[in-house]
């Protein structure tokens, strides 16, 4: 009898193994989107210039106005219908409070109308610590240094140089499209909110939605060698809970076993102990089933069969954190605490915040509800200081997506196109109101290291990326 048993439980495992096997070996990459070969013709020395031009204003946005400098805003869009002499004169000017700017190149139709966002605002620099002056626009080393120049006028001037070298050419859209160009992207301006605002007055319900957020990025995927080309069709949600530990402060000299900074270290440690479960939304595992039929076969085992070894991802994620593990579930970072006001008094209150990035599964009520049962702490109190819930997912199985996947196989050679879930916020967020065609691209293919400049030191970018750049936009737009 025992024999029989065991024969049984070797054929259940000789077959368990057959059935991951075969998925492995059957798990083969989609079809290439449809490349377009032939050449694109335009003055690649006259947009990096254009783009310098950009840099050179300083249109550092900062919540504490007295901080901005009004001037560089309006020096920047002045510069617009010198920089862009062909299409500019073509285009419907409209302006918003909020500092954003909304361009209309009128089509043949206007059913289908498609808008190219970006923003022209910046973070502040600490200049001491460039090699270079961040607003000089310089050029070296095949390098074009400078804040902005990544993120993000390279898609401002990208967008704007594409449709200006078509008009030049003589051509008119297909439909109507739209440059939504933001001044207060930097410090969450209402300009998205006000945009679609008027787009909902007016009955115009885009076909295509555009903005930063994924790019051409190499080593980015387990077993993957090739760059992917990564469109973001959804955003994690956000929000930002303070931890607030009260006592009747007093001396440190005589102080009770667990002060507030104590009792808010220990809640740290706790949430941090207990992550949130892994979620595979349906842009990861989009994401997934694309990038993983590219991958090594070791790492094909576990992406043809996440039903399976899906547990293997959730273990990686909690040991090492990171792009992954941002993925696959709600993450909690600490980011600030304030206590004392001296280092011989324990303070009367101290406090804590985490900023969170909530799963498309989840919700901002939900996480917050986890949240207190992880602490379980009647010495804690917590109060939201910001959420939005995640964005809705975009379609991938219509003709918008297809072009800007056609837009980068045929300007990135050899890149992979897969849907992604961008674990950042951008302004396009706000366009899921009226559109299910939302897509997060920014038409670079960034480096290691111009990634990790972005909102840091010396942000730079390759003077060949910049022209990549309007190469894709005369592709897209083309196709509008």
């Amino acid at each position: 009898m025992f024999l029989y048993v065991l024969l049984g439980v070797l054929a259940v495992f000789i077959l368990f193994l057959a059935v991951i096997f075969i998925r492995a070996l059957t798990f083969k990459p989609y079809a290439s989107p449809e490349t377009h070969e032939s050449a694109i013709d335009f003055d690649g020395d006259v947009a990096v210039e254009n783009l310098r031009q950009l840099v050179k204003c300083k249109t550092v946005s900062n919540v504490d106005k007295s901080l901005e400098d009004p001037a560089e805003f309006d020096k920047l869009i002045s510069l617009l219908p010198k920089l862009y002499p062909h299409v500019y004169p073509l285009l419907e000017v409209k302006t918003f409070k909020s500092r954003g700017i909304l361009l209309k190149w009128k089509g043949k139709k206007s059913e289908k109308p498609s808008v190219m966002m970006s923003h022209y605002d910046v973070v502040p620099v600490d200049e001491d610590s460039w090699l270079v002056p961040p607003f000089d626009g310089v050029i070296k080393d095949g390098l074009l240094w400078g804040r902005g120049t990544c993120d993000t006028k390279i898609t401002l001037n990208g967008a704007l140089f594409g449709a200006d070298n078509l008009a030049k050419n003589g051509f008119v859209p297909e439909n109507d499209v739209y440059f939504a160009f933001s001044g207060e992207e930097e410090i969450n301006g209402d300009f998205p909110n006000e945009t679609v605002k008027y787009f909902e007055e007016n009955g115009i319900v885009p076909e295509l939605v555009l903005d930063e957020g994924g790019a051409v990025v190499e080593n980015v995927f387990p077993g993957v060698k090739k760059p992917c080309g990564l469109i973001g069709i959804a955003e994690k949600g956000m929000i930002d809970i303070k931890y607030t530990a009260k006592s009747n402060g007093g001396h440190a000299s005589a102080p009770k076993p667990h002060t507030p900074v104590g009792i808010l270290s220990k809640t740290c440690v706790k949430v941090e102990n207990k992550p949130f479960k892994m979620r595979l939304s349906k842009p990861v595992r989009q994401m997934f089933d694309t990038l993983g039929r590219h991958s090594t076969f070791a790492y094909k085992l576990i992406f043809a069969n996440l039903w399976c070894f899906g547990w293997i991802l959730s273990l990686l994620g909690k040991k090492s954190g990171g792009d992954i593990n941002a993925l696959i579930r709600t993450t909690v970072a600490f980011t600030q605490m304030k206590g004392s006001s001296a280092p011989n008094v324990i303070p009367p209150e101290c406090s804590m915040v985490s900023n969170m990035r909530l799963n498309p599964d989840e919700t901002v009520d939900f996480a917050f509800s986890e949240i207190k049962k992880k602490i379980r702490s009647d010495d804690i109190s917590l109060k939201i200081l910001h959420s939005v819930n995640p964005s809705r997912v975009s379609k991938v199985d219509c003709e918008s997506y297809d072009k800007v996947a056609n837009a980068i196989v045929s300007t990135f050679k050899g890149a992979i196109v897969s849907p992604y879930l961008m674990v950042q916020c951008s302004d396009s967020r706000s366009y899921g109101k009226i559109s299910d065609k939302v897509y997060r691209f920014s038409a670079t293919d960034f480096t290691k290291e111009e990634r990790a400049c972005i909102h840091g030191n010396n942000e730079k970018i390759r003077i060949d990326a910049v022209k990549r750049s309007v190469e894709f936009y005369i592709r897209l737009l083309s196709k509008c």
